[in-house]
């Protein structure tokens, strides 16, 4: 039997695991609802205690972030701050997830 090899293809540069994982997220297409799944779940460390116990309800749908209060007073100062939340939840997932907030 004739001594054969079998040819592997690598590539020969070395890259840190978190761009290949990046990368494998990207081509499973997951990255995106791995980001959005990690915003929702951060919404209480990002804005505090005090927003966290009076929110019922956040999640994205079609790029748009909803969140449902229980307090008024809490809702008209997240309205005011809709921007700044906005621009600090995009700066946090590294990249434009969020297109708006909608707080009720």
């Amino acid at each position: 039997m004739p001594n054969t090899t079998i040819s592997v293809m690598r590539k020969n540069e070395t890259r840190p695991i978190r761009d290949v994982i990046r990368d494998c997220l990207d081509d499973l297409k997951i990255g995106r609802t791995l980001k959005e799944k990690r915003i929702v779940a951060q919404w209480g460390h990002m804005l505090g205690k005090t927003v966290a116990s009076r929110t019922k309800l956040v999640y994205i749908k079609d790029r748009t972030l909803y969140v449902f209060l229980t307090s008024s007073v809490v809702r008209s100062e997240l309205l005011m701050m809709r921007q700044s939340i906005l621009d600090k939840i995009n700066e946090m997932a590294g990249e434009k997830i969020i297109d708006s907030v909608v707080i009720r």
